[in-house]
């Protein structure tokens, strides 16, 4: 690959990793697309368009190899497990319509750019997102709880989640309080910031809950780049901060979608 063009992409890949796994429901396959679209991209540079600002032109390569690719539905057409579940669950929201949602809340584009990935108008994309929204609120309501150590943003993720129609079974601002609170509650998906209170990890919390729970997990985190490195099991799912509300619904919507646990489908989260 030339040079300018992986330098163009590099500042990228997390990101591009990260809404893969979301569109897949796993990082293996989420990954998987990742490869074929940089091997795609050394064979044929003009898959990506060059007139268009880096951060859309990524974006907009990625969707061209979902949409060529036949490994999305087939490969994962037998899969067992969380995989099989995301697939069964696929067939209820259109592929416009999940990216659309995940474009728009996951990764903060505005629908113009939206628009311009798609190759629809700005109206088409604006439909797509409000039905994969209704579709979505379809789904299985929630108990969820909160680990956040700020005050005013458990309260703002609280109101969030409640507004979604979610329960919040509780907030918890350090591991233990998040331990004993996610036994005693049995939640089922955590929110989970990777900084707490008392200097203790969000991480490591997750993890001890998971040991006895099998729930999917979203972390919250300001250093996204820190759970992204491709050296280890990573969350399908992150909340950058600061975070838009339209981000959180994505979010939680997605993960509860595809029912996926921490570490992209596998037990247990990032270490």
């Amino acid at each position: 690959m030339p040079k300018s063009l992986a330098d163009q992409l590099s500042p990228q890949l997390p990101y591009l990793r990260r809404f893969a796994r979301a569109l897949c429901g796993s990082q293996e396959a989420g990954d998987a697309y990742i490869v074929v679209m940089l091997e795609a991209l050394v064979a044929d540079r003009s898959l990506y368009d060059a007139s268009l600002p880096h951060r859309v032109a990524a974006y907009s390569t990625l969707l061209k190899i979902w949409s060529s690719v036949p490994v999305n539905q087939k490969a994962m057409s037998a899969e067992t497990g969380p995989i099989g579940v995301a697939d069964r669950r696929i067939d209820t929201l259109a592929p416009a319509s999940r990216q659309a949602f995940l474009l728009a809340g996951l990764e903060d584009f505005s629908s113009a750019e939206i628009a311009l990935m798609m190759q629809r108008t700005e109206e088409e994309v604006l439909t797509l997102i409000d039905e994969a929204s209704r579709e979505i609120a379809t789904q299985i309501a929630a108990r969820i709880m909160i680990i956040e150590d700020e005050p005013l943003i458990a309260m703002d993720i609280e109101s969030l989640v409640t507004d979604l129609g979610h329960e919040v079974v509780g907030i918890a601002a350090t591991r233990k309080e998040a331990v004993d609170l996610g036994q005693k509650q049995r939640p089922g998906m955590i929110l989970a910031d990777i900084q707490l209170a008392d200097g203790s990890s969000g991480i490591d919390a997750v993890n001890e809950i998971l040991g006895v729970l099998d729930v999917p997990v979203v972390f919250i985190t300001a250093y996204p780049e820190r759970l992204l490195t491709g050296e280890r099991p990573e969350p399908a799912f992150l909340i950058t901060k600061p975070f838009k509300p339209e981000m959180v619904k994505a979010v939680i919507s997605q993960a509860l979608f595809f029912d996926v646990k921490a570490g992209g489908g596998r037990r247990g989260a990032a270490a």
